[in-house]
């Protein structure tokens, strides 16, 4: 069974040889051109955009239509089609909400303090990143270069990533509650958040990450509908959310398989996040702050209780004191020059089926 059927129809934006941007739906191993249909007028763009900004009554509408019409269009191979940005990115914030993660991290990264931030349980933590650097899957990935302590300056040698679940915002707002989460909030993608560990223990505090994360930020090509997906109650949280907070949103089932080379070395559970994307959305626009079609967020690393889960080396290798063996018998710590990270996903459908979101990939440059 494929896990780009019917259920599933995510959106991408692709060329053929003609070279020309426009947008189609994957089903099974092929591109669905919707350019070929004239809804709205928006599938003959080269961004998902006006698609986004419609709104749910109309991204539903066209869903069924795309469904009905899908099976009897043209299809076009994967291997003839290259695949671009799916949305213009307006704006990018990175969440910090698995608890496993943030443990963790504090642990590694401030041994003397290793408890969580005060405000932890109480807020879904996050930062501003830059919407200019987030780029296409199989994009090359240049080594950073930043401050490694007081005195050094060079290239990062603790390059790491960061598996993570996107959330694209379609229509605009501010101060949303999360029971209208699913009214501004289109679909998802994947995300690796490239991470310079070295240069980020120096700077992130007390400000948090800037350098150390601004360089790279990878997504998936094919954006997957929210409706494409079943949605799971959350568990309750203590201490007890700001009433903006509550009700918590739902909760949905991805796994994250994260392949460094050609060795899978984790799977991690987004179900176990400790913040849900009803919430961070809510908290990112509570204090008046807006949203725009194509924002992008992050969920944070996606990590679970063992090692096995981490959704990042810094985890999986315990600061590189605890090196992965690879299949070709080599040791990693962080990534080398010429590695390359693959993170792809699979998700409990609406219909109960198995859905794919795809990957995201990315090999590092000197």
């Amino acid at each position: 069974m494929t896990l780009f059927g019917i259920d599933n129809l995510p959106y991408g934006v692709f060329s053929t040889a003609d070279g020309v941007p426009r947008i189609g739906v994957r089903l099974g191993d092929a591109v669905i051109d919707l350019s070929r249909l004239d809804l709205h007028g928006v599938f003959r763009r080269p961004a998902l955009n006006p698609l986004l900004a419609l709104g749910r009554p109309q991204w539903t509408l066209l869903r069924a239509q795309i469904a009905e019409l899908a099976p009897v269009l043209p299809a076009i191979p994967l291997t003839e089609v290259r695949l671009h940005l799916p949305f213009d990115v307006a704006d990018y914030t990175d969440f910090y909400s698995s608890e496993h993660h943030a443990a963790n991290v504090s642990r590694i990264l401030r041994p003397a303090n290793p408890h969580l931030p005060r405000a932890w349980k109480h807020l879904p933590i996050g930062y501003h990143g830059r919407s200019a650097t987030v780029v296409i899957s199989g994009t090359p990935i240049a080594r950073p270069h930043g401050q490694l302590n007081d005195t050094d300056f060079g290239p990062s040698a603790r390059l790491d990533i960061e598996a993570e679940v996107g959330f694209v915002v379609g229509v605009p707002g501010s101060r949303i509650a999360t029971e209208d989460f699913a009214e501004h909030v289109f679909g998802v993608v994947l995300v690796n958040d490239w991470s310079a560990r070295d240069i980020q223990a120096f700077e992130y505090q007390p400000l948090g990450p800037f350098l150390a994360k601004s360089f790279a930020t990878s997504i998936s090509p094919w954006v997957v509908p929210l409706e494409a997906f079943a949605t799971f109650p959350s568990p309750p949280q203590q201490p007890r959310p700001q009433p903006y907070l509550l009700p918590a949103g739902p909760a949905l089932d991805v796994s994250l398989r994260v392949q460094w080379n050609d060795t899978e070395v984790s799977v991690a559970p987004y179900e176990q996040m400790y913040w849900t994307a009803a919430q961070q959305l809510a908290h990112l626009t509570v204090n008046g702050a807006s949203v725009r079609t194509g924002d992008l967020y992050a969920s944070g690393t996606v990590s679970g209780p063992a090692r096995e889960q981490a959704g990042s080396f810094l985890e999986l290798t315990d600061n590189g004191t605890v090196p992965v063996k690879l299949a070709d018998g080599s040791q990693r710590g962080f990534l080398l020059d010429g590695d390359t990270v693959t993170i792809s996903a699979t998700a409990t459908g609406a219909r109960g089926t198995t859905i794919g979101l795809g990957s995201v990939t990315g090999t590092v440059c000197p």
